[in-house]
């Protein structure tokens, strides 16, 4: 791997956590999902059932530490600590781009220290489609399984990112195709995961016709990945990439909208992430079709630190799902999904206009 290659891994931490890289004026469209208060619940808080299977796995509770990072020595403490805080805790998590490590063996261990800390819990590999277009299969994606024992395995698209980064690879051409061999043959269920501009119904109906078992969403509306190429760009003093940066910062399908097509398009395990910032955020995600709510922002901080402040924030998390769905009278997550929620506003307007019915989740029976 180049000194440019493990250089921009280290910007894809050392941004995020100097700067505001979230987005300006998108929004998630949580804001405009409200669930319904139920103030007769009929149940005990404390008997509420948070866990739940997906993917073929069981969780404690269905939240998931996101891809963050991998490929330099910070990213191995950044990722011990989750990892260990997950297994802890009984979740789940991805890791970020294994490329860095398949270029170059050294850096393998960033990577498997996640199954050497979480030796129990469900642990996503990454690959790019980038990648994919310029000559990676299966082979590789079976490679990054092994290097980290993984449960399933991601491909992230982020057509975004490197339309805006410097050294961005832009060629696209062909990825559908090597999604589906790699689907075909895998041996574990494969996700395709967004990198924070959302995945249409069309895309969501294309990936379920290939044979993708689940999808991230990971809408518009929490960290722009445009907005980190920005910063990188000034850094460089390179006006035009910082320029681009600038202009597509809010680009994408706001995370709530996302969820909502590909799940009334759709029949795959939807994962839901793209500013996610609690655990409100997460019973919301979960009302409108997703199985898991994946989120990594919250957590990069504290993974800074130690494994006790991750699990600290992460237990939070699960505390502030827990009373929503006491609020909602929902004492399973099964229930929780089917708990009603009325959208409003913006997210109302852009799902009717894109031919969904935004009033199909208000008078839902559990």
């Amino acid at each position: 791997m180049s000194d440019s290659t493990e250089n921009r891994k280290a910007d894809h931490i050392r941004i995020p956590l100097e700067k505001d890289v979230g987005a300006k004026f998108a929004t998630t469209g949580f804001e405009d999902t409200f669930l319904v208060h139920n103030s007769l619940p009929e149940l005990d808080r404390g008997k509420i059932q948070l866990a739940t299977k997906a993917f073929g796995h069981d969780f404690s509770a269905p939240i998931l530490a996101g891809a963050m990072t991998g490929g330099t020595r910070k990213a191995e403490t950044i990722n011990g600590a989750i990892a260990e805080a997950v297994e802890k805790l009984g979740l789940g998590m991805g890791v970020g781009s294994q490329r860095a490590a398949l270029e170059n063996p050294k850096l393998e261990s960033t990577y498997k220290i996640v199954r050497e800390k979480a030796p129990t819990s469900f642990v996503i590999a990454n690959i790019g489609a980038p990648q994919l277009a310029k000559g990676y299969g299966l082979e590789e994606a079976e490679k990054a399984v092994s290097m980290i024992e993984a449960d399933a395995l991601a491909i992230h698209l982020n057509p975004l990112q490197e339309a805006i980064q410097l050294e961005g690879e832009t060629r696209f051409k062909g990825v559908l195709l090597k999604i589906e061999e790699i689907a075909e043959k895998l041996a574990i269920p494969l996700i395709v995961k967004e990198t924070g501009a959302g995945i249409s119904a069309e895309v969501a109906e294309k990936l379920e016709e290939v044979g993708v078992k689940g999808i991230d969403v990971s809408g518009a509306g929490g960290i722009s990945w445009a907005a980190v190429e920005f910063y990188r760009a000034k850094n460089a003093q390179d006006s035009f990439h910082q320029q681009l940066g600038e202009d597509f910062w809010d680009w994408g399908i706001p995370t709530a909208a996302s969820l909502v097509e590909a799940s009334q398009s759709s029949k795959l395990t939807l994962i839901a992430s793209g500013g996610i910032a609690n655990g409100i955020d997460a019973a919301k995600a979960l009302a409108l079709g997703a199985s898991l709510a994946s989120m990594s922002t919250p957590l990069l901080l504290p993974a800074t630190k130690s494994s006790r402040e991750v699990k600290k924030t992460l237990a939070f998390i699960i505390e502030e799902l827990r009373n929503t769905m006491f609020l909602t009278g929902s004492e399973t997550v099964d229930a929780l999904k089917k708990t009603p929620a009325v959208l409003l506003g913006k997210t109302a307007a852009w799902l009717r206009q894109r031919g969904f019915n935004p009033e199909a989740y208000a008078r839902r029976k559990k």
